[in-house]
């Protein structure tokens, strides 16, 4: 599984930026994909999973309300929609798959499988 993901940039604070995130076609759509991040000079951190149907969601308390996960299966893309963006959001943010038949909309790194190369987001204040 190859996962490619898009869409970083800069953006002033306020504004909106939408990641997304192309999978490979050996893709499977029962797969829980998630986003996560990596501040400079910090660890990376969970932001968003969904799962297989794209009906369950779990956010990161400290993106809840302002950034939306999504998938469209027939497209093999995930889908991060960030709104009303902070500095703080500034980060490389990563997609990954879950390349088991789990459930679970884990929130740790250790639980994916498959990640793709990083798309930079920077947020000016």
């Amino acid at each position: 599984v190859q996962l490619q993901a898009s869409g970083g940039g800069l953006v002033q604070a306020g504004g909106s930026l939408r990641l997304s995130c192309a999978v490979s076609k050996r893709f499977s759509a029962s797969y829980v994909m998630g986003w996560f991040r990596q501040a400079p000079g910090k660890e990376r951190e969970f932001v968003a999973a969904i799962s297989g149907s794209g009906g369950s969601l779990n956010y990161a308390d400290s993106v809840k309300g302002r950034f939306t996960i999504s998938r469209d299966n027939a497209k093999n893309t995930v889908n991060l929609q960030m709104n009303n963006l902070k500095p703080e959001d500034t980060a490389v943010y990563y997609c990954a798959a879950d390349g088991t038949w789990s459930t679970r909309l884990s929130d740790r790194e250790a639980d994916y499988d498959y990640w793709g190369q990083g798309t930079l987001v920077t947020v000016s204040s």
